[in-house]
């Protein structure tokens, strides 16, 4: 029942403010008095009459109706005995004591007047003629009044209306996917399970103005089953590899995850064909470093000598990898196995599957990927030194001399240069290893000279292909047009057709080919493998001079096809087996295309390139030095600020445990120069193309 306390003047005044704020008649509520006016003397603090109205229910009025038509006796018995239980009843004397004691409930009603609260999640209020309560609304809050969206962020609350507070509720479905890769080996499961938010009202004490509080319950709904993924599963064709328990996970799952639901079977990669040795070729060449830094040359260890008829190696085919089964039951093929192609050098022999000696000498291995050459290299020892009275050195195997090389000496060497003493303004040329037990001097030496050729005719054949390659499609394209004649090329062949789109189109490509030519011619000595010389006589036959020899597009196609062939040959890594060994260096050029090791006191203005790692374990003064697979060096720079490089790839590291003054390092394109001394430096290039220090 709605009951409100009302205040007036007098009695009349105060029921008639309730009856007015209940919209109803005397008839329809129960008027209770609560306080009489009063007025004290000299109409000083009078007191307001009070009274308490409470709106009856239907069936209240109708019994209320009901009993006015009894007879008035049985009324008169009904209220004695009503009168005793009261008297009896102990919660009917609490309701009478609390009507004895009306000052504490005015003063408990007059705190809920003219405020609104929240009570288990309903919005309730009490208004008085003074003051009627503010409520604001929060985002997210809907409130309708007598079923009107109310629009404002703040309403004034009535008893009369009817209000009801709706909040958002924010469901989001599972959402899921299943993802092959490329190769059909993997089956990936992407899940995020899908939530209900549910909003609900917070409780708010009672107070004229109040912000409504929400607070949120989020529960996790995931919805996917199995039906659904293996229905998925079956319309990708997923036959082989389920994971059972991945897919129960994924089921399960309250986290957004991937899981691998299925897997093939990989194929088992097989063996290239490969050469076994039958001796030591790992053996370290060169003079054994002790401690203190001191080298003990007696230790110097090389490969040992082969007798005639020796067996070298064994060659052994490629094993064939085993293939594999994808997700959808279909067969992967293994990667095809290449065979070891193996060419016989000086003093070899080939026989089925062995690698045989025909002379003395020390096995010489070069290797590119999977071609090998295999010779025997004889030694040839100077036992004094080499100067005016003995001449250049030019040998197809080792040279050792015992003495020193003095100024504008040559040694050429197809394997290895060891010199016992100083080597003075001279030039040393080794396809092998050079080591000198004294000073290196104003020279230039070379250790790997075959490597070095290789890789320079190698660039040079890749730009002149190239030009080939479109010489070769625009003759083919003009054979092809209306207006070309056959019978015109039938004698001379395509020679005077050449030389006329040489002359338009390719104007750098006779030179290309004459420098190709003349490295050729120079280096000769160097080159092991003939095919080199035969593609120069080729290049310079069709292009250098003027032939009667007939010319066909299949003989130029030919061409191509074989600087192609050269041109990756040249690209693929050589085997490490040159590199430079000596304790000091002053005012030279050293190149090799393996590693660089100066042992003692170090390199003074010196250039040095080093295909393999560059170690000083001295001082580096002056010059600029390079280490493919990066560079350890001791001291670097000098006092006088003498300029001092140090460069790598911008995949290499620099250590140098003190670094002067003025000294600059390279790595990739990045440059860093020192502007004071520093110890310990260990530089790498960061991934933002920046030079930084561990």
């Amino acid at each position: 029942m709605q009951s409100i306390i009302s205040k007036g003047k007098n009695l009349q005044e105060a029921i008639d403010v309730g009856l007015k704020l209940l919209e109803a008649s005397k008839n329809e509520v129960n008027i209770e008095v609560i306080q009489q006016e009063s007025k004290s003397f000299f109409k000083m603090k009078s007191k307001e009459a009070i009274v308490k109205i409470t709106k009856l229910e239907q069936t209240t009025i109708s019994e209320q109706n009901h009993e006015e038509s009894t007879d008035p006796f049985k009324l008169i018995d009904e209220l004695l005995t009503n009168s005793q239980n009261v008297m009896d009843d102990p919660v009917s004397n609490s309701v009478m004591e609390e009507e004895s004691a009306p000052r504490r409930i005015t003063k408990k009603a007059d705190d809920l007047l003219g405020k609104a609260w929240v009570e288990n999640g309903r919005l309730v209020c009490r208004c008085s003629p003074t003051h009627y309560p503010l409520v604001s609304i929060p985002d997210g809050v809907n409130v309708y009044k007598n079923n009107q969206l109310i629009t404002e962020k703040s309403f004034v609350m009535t008893e009369t209306d009817l209000f009801e507070v709706k909040m958002e509720m924010e469901e989001k479905e599972t959402v899921w996917r299943v993802v092959m890769d490329a190769h059909k080996l993997n089956v990936d499961l992407h899940i995020e399970p899908g939530y209900k938010t549910t909003r609900f009202l917070l409780d708010i004490a009672p107070a004229q103005h109040i912000e409504l509080l929400v607070d949120e319950k989020k529960e996790v709904s995931n919805t996917l089953s199995y039906q659904d993924i293996m229905g998925r599963l079956e319309e990708l064709r997923i036959k082989h590899g389920f994971h059972q328990n991945e897919i129960i996970r994924a089921i399960e799952a309250v986290e957004p995850g991937v899981y691998t639901i299925a897997t093939g079977i990989e194929a088992a990669p097989g063996k290239d064909g490969w050469i076994e040795f039958q001796i030591n070729m790992d053996a370290q060449i060169g003079p054994r470093e002790i401690e203190n830094g001191r080298v003990d040359y007696r230790e110097t260890k090389t490969i040992p000598n082969v007798n005639s008829g020796s067996v070298i190696a064994i060659v052994h085919p490629p094993v064939p990898g085993q293939p594999g089964r994808t997700v959808t039951n279909e067969p992967l093929p293994a990667k095809q196995t290449i065979p070891i192609s193996v060419k016989s050098g000086k003093g070899i022999a080939i026989i089925d599957d062995k690698i045989i000696a025909l002379e003395s000498g020390r096995p010489h291995v070069e290797q590119r990927r999977n071609i090998v050459k295999v010779s025997i290299m004889s030694k040839l020892t100077h036992p004094g030194n080499v100067d005016l009275s003995s001449g250049n050195i030019h040998f197809m195997g080792d040279v050792e001399v015992l003495g020193e090389v003095c100024e504008r000496m040559k040694i050429d060497a197809e394997g290895n240069i060891l010199v016992h003493q100083t080597v003075n303004m001279a030039n040393l040329t080794a396809s092998g290893a050079v080591i000198t037990y004294g000073s290196i001097i104003g020279s230039e030496v070379s250790a790997g000279k075959n490597n070095m050729l290789v890789t320079e005719l190698g660039q040079l054949l890749g730009p002149i292909n190239q030009d080939l390659v479109r010489v070769i499609q625009l003759i083919k394209q003009l054979t092809l047009s209306p207006g070309f004649k056959a019978s015109d090329f039938s004698r001379g062949g395509l020679q005077p057709l050449i030389n006329i789109l040489l002359e338009k189109k390719f104007k750098q490509f006779p030179s290309l080919v004459r420098e190709y030519v003349d490295k050729v011619k120079k280096g000769e000595q160097y080159l092991s493998d003939k095919i080199w010389s035969e593609t120069a006589n080729s290049l310079s036959k069709l292009f250098l001079s003027l032939s009667s020899e007939a010319i066909s597009v299949d003989s130029i196609t030919e061409l191509s096809e074989k600087m192609q062939e050269l041109h990756e040959l040249s690209k693929m890594p050589v085997e490490p087996n040159s590199y430079i060994t000596v304790p000091n260096v002053l005012s030279s050029r050293l190149y090799c295309s393996g590693d660089v090791n100066v042992f003692d006191q170090g390199s003074v203005n010196t250039k040095i390139y080093s295909g393999g790692k560059l170690t000083i374990n001295g001082s580096l003064r002056g010059g600029e030095v390079f280490g493919r697979f990066g560079a350890e060096i001791n001291e670097a720079g000098a006092e006088s600020r003498t300029p001092t490089i140090v460069a790598v790839p911008e995949d290499q590291k620099i250590s140098i445990n003190k670094v002067m003054e003025g000294t600059a390092i390279k790595i990739g394109n990045a440059q860093y120069k020192f502007n004071e001394t520093r110890s310990r430096v260990h530089a790498y290039l960061n991934k933002h193309g920046q030079i930084a220090f561990e």
